[in-house]
Formats: structure tokens, C-alpha cells, sequence
């Protein structure tokens, strides 16, 4: 590891992703900014399409050629956009490293566990194919498979989704890496899976002293596993801040609606769940103005007009919008009227 602990470890600043589809070019994401020291935990929330994984996939390096990248992305110091595939092939899965949301597709079928958590540590330092086969049993037991000595050489069909999900882990973690990218990690496991996937990433991530990006369309994972967070929509950030601050205030329209839609304990049987009316924009058809206001029950003109600034409601909380002046109960009562 390297860098000091006060200053950023990933820096991304002003970060446009330009991507080409059947509808043609398509700002995928817009004016991105944030920032990691090691240990600190950031959670990118929204809805399919809202701009996260793509971000994600930009820090590791993995967009299509034909993407387009402008802003910075810097490791340490060290600016990422504009690297070779080469260079960056000695960073992936090393100093950052990706648990993708889906193990089946993540993991491959050809291959063994055992082979594919030593693949890394064959890669990237120097031990040799005994001792990386040595470390991954190590590695796959501090996950919790269990009989990892026994297991190592199955092959990934010949184990449950959690257990893929711990393989995946394992393999992001080979390296001990200074950036774990989590993306959506739990989507395919039930409730109990999930909690104990969280709880182990959340103790791997102290243990080792990484930054997490986790991903994550709930706010209850959210919530409960980082520090700061940011809210997407149309591939720009709507609404960022501590944690805490953001689930005390919810400054945004789009962030209310997300908390509104939740699940709740205790509601009646057939309850029906509140939704965001309508759907989220089309990337090659997003607005001049602010990219919530088709769905938004309480938009101005004004916020057609063009894409609104960021305004501060507290000390490192910011909200893109121009209605900051709505409570969250008016708000509501705005969606019921």
C-alpha cells in the first residue's frame, strides 16, 4: 500500500462517459466528482440506468473501446483516463479490484475456483502456482466456503449462488487491493445470504483498511454499509453527502421517491408499494434541463430550462436542484394530491 492516510487515495473529478448505441451517442454519465481516503466507504444508489456500473466499470478500466472519457481519474496521484491497456491491466485486480453483481457469469464455467482465486496472485507477485494454490484455499476459507481444502478444485456450477458470490469475493481480495469496487453484490441471494455477504465484505474492507465503492440500487444496504453516498439519476449525481446526512434530509425529489418505494415491516398484506411514476430517461434522449423533472411532482419550468447546480443544504451535503425549499411532507403530499 501507498499514499498517506489524509489524502485521496482515488480522485475522480468532472468524469463524462460518452457511449455509442443503436439511438446513437449517448452521455452516459456527466460531471461525476468525488473523492476516497483508504478506509472510506462511498455507495453510488439509483435505479437500472442511472449511470452507476458505468462509472464503475471507468474506474476499472473495462468501457468499450468506442467509449469516450473526459474528466480525471486519479489512483494515488497518478491519472487513470488515458491509460494503456496494458498499464492498466497491471492495476486491475490488483491495487482495484470488482465483485460483479452476477458470480455465474463472473466465474469461469472451464475453469476451477482454485485456479481462478490463484489467477491474480499468478499475475500480479511473484509466488509460484503452489503457493497461490495455498493462498486461495487460505483465501476461500476466510470467505467462509466451507471445506475450501476440499473444494478448491470444483468448478463453479457445483456450488450455490452465495457460495459463487464468496468465490468472487475471494478473487477480488487475492491481492489485498487499495480500491474494492462492490457492484450490487447481493441482487441474486435471499435476505439471509445477503446479510451475512455484506457483513462479511463490510469486515474484510476494516480488516484490510481498503475504500469501497459499493453499488447498490437498495438504501437499506446503503444505509447500513457506508459512510458517504452518492445519489444517481440520468448519469449525473443528484444528490451526495455523509450518510447520515442524506437519510436525515433527503434534498432531492428523486431521493424522497427512492425512500417513499421501499419495503416496509409491519405494513398490511397487499399493501401496495408507492412507485416513481414513469421511467427512467433514455441516455441518447436525456434533457437539456434537470433529467427528473418528466417524473418529478413538484418541477418549474425553471428546471427545464437547464441542468440545475448543486446547492449545499448542509455542511458537505449537496442537492441538485432548484426546489431544495419543499420539504420531504410536502413533497408527499404533492405525489398524493
Amino acid at each position: 500500500m501507498s499514499g498517506s492516510i489524509n489524502t485521496p487515495l482515488i480522485e475522480v473529478r468532472d468524469l463524462g462517459i460518452r457511449l455509442n448505441t443503436s439511438r446513437g451517442p449517448a452521455q452516459a454519465v456527466r460531471g461525476v466528482s468525488f473523492s476516497l481516503k483508504r478506509g472510506e466507504t462511498l455507495g453510488l444508489v439509483g435505479e437500472s440506468g442511472c449511470g452507476k456500473s458505468v462509472t464503475a466499470l471507468a474506474l476499472m478500466g473495462l468501457l468499450p473501446d468506442s467509449a469516450v472519457v473526459s474528466g480525471s481519474i486519479r489512483l494515488d496521484g497518478s491519472e487513470l483516463v488515458g491509460l494503456s491497456d496494458a498499464n492498466y491491466g497491471k492495476l486491475r485486480g490488483n491495487r482495484i479490484s470488482m465483485i460483479f453483481q452476477e458470480p455465474m457469469t463472473a466465474l469461469n464455467p472451464m475453469h476451477t475456483i482454485g485456479r481462478q482465486v490463484a489467477e491474480p496472485l499468478r499475475r500480479h507477485t511473484n509466488c509460484s502456482a503452489a503457493e497461490a494454490r495455498k493462498e486461495a484455499i487460505a483465501l476461500l476459507d476466510r470467505v467462509g466456503l466451507p471445506d475450501a481444502a476440499k473444494r478448491v478444485d470444483a468448478y463453479p456450477h457445483q456450488f450455490s449462488g452465495g457460495q459463487r458470490q464468496r468465490v468472487t469475493i475471494a478473487m477480488a481480495l487475492a491481492c489485498q487491493p487499495d480500491v474494492l469496487i462492490a457492484d450490487e453484490p447481493t441482487t441474486a441471494l435471499d435476505v439471509t445470504i445477503q446479510g451475512q455477504i455484506l457483513d462479511l465484505i463490510a469486515g474484510l474492507v476494516a480488516e484490510r483498511g481498503m475504500s469501497m465503492i459499493l453499488i447498490s440500487h437498495d438504501l437499506g444496504v446503503i444505509a447500513e454499509n457506508v459512510q458517504r453516498m452518492m445519489v444517481m439519476y440520468g448519469g449525473t449525481v443528484v444528490e451526495s453527502g455523509a450518510t447520515n446526512a442524506v437519510f436525515t434530509r433527503m434534498g432531492h425529489p428523486y431521493t424522497q421517491g427512492l425512500f417513499r418505494a421501499r419495503p416496509r415491516l409491519g405494513a398490511r398484506k397487499g399493501t401496495r408499494l408507492q412507485t416513481i411514476a414513469g421511467t427512467v430517461p433514455e441516455l441518447a434522449d436525456l434533457p437539456s434541463g434537470c433529467t427528473f423533472a418528466d417524473r418529478c411532482a413538484i418541477v418549474e419550468d425553471r428546471c427545464r430550462m437547464a441542468l440545475p447546480a448543486v446547492v449545499d443544504v448542509s455542511a458537505g451535503h449537496g442537492v441538485r436542484c432548484v426546489r431544495t425549499d419543499v420539504s420531504m411532507a410536502e413533497a408527499v403530499g404533492a405525489v398524493g394530491a
